[in-house]
């Protein structure tokens, strides 16, 4: 039997970092996926303007007037594989490259998601992280850190 095969926890993060190589936000890439209780792929997103949205007609910057920024236009990835889900995600785990925001947690917490699992947290100290972890905590969603995977991981598994 092959020793170096991924672990649930390495294969399902490579999912959410491969898919935020979809993002055209030239600052930060977010990918997530979710996954129900038998290890099915339920919902994958990256973070993104709407459908619909022409990617050129709309800013990437992130200072400046808000309606001259990304922020009010872009789709978070928690929020499009929750979107983007084929099923039901109450009591999935959803990987995702960052810590989700506040207003991730929320749509986190509404959809019955049960367990956060994050390989970044680059926004640590923001309002917008302990709001998000305060609502997790209320709502007795977990959250761990897993290691950072590289494309090594994934050359590894050929």
């Amino acid at each position: 039997m092959r020793k170096d095969y991924l672990a649930w926890d390495e294969y399902f993060m490579s999912i959410a970092v491969l898919s935020s190589m979809r993002s055209k936000d030239p600052h930060t890439q977010v990918g997530a996926c979710i996954v129900d209780k038998l290890n099915h792929i339920v919902g994958v997103g990256y973070n993104g303007l709407p459908t619909g949205c022409d990617d050129t007609a709309f800013p990437w910057e992130r200072d400046g007037e808000f309606l001259a920024t990304k922020y009010p236009y872009v789709v978070h990835a928690e929020q499009n594989a929750i979107l983007n889900s084929n099923m039901s995600v109450r009591g999935a785990r959803i990987y995702v490259s960052l810590f989700p925001c506040n207003e991730c947690a929320k749509y986190i917490i509404q959809s019955g998601i049960s367990e956060v699992i994050y390989m970044h947290n680059k926004y640590a100290d923001t309002d917008k992280i302990k709001a998000s972890k305060k609502m997790l905590a209320a709502t007795g969603i977990s959250y761990r850190q897993v290691e950072e995977i590289s494309l090594d991981v994934l050359r590894r598994a050929k």
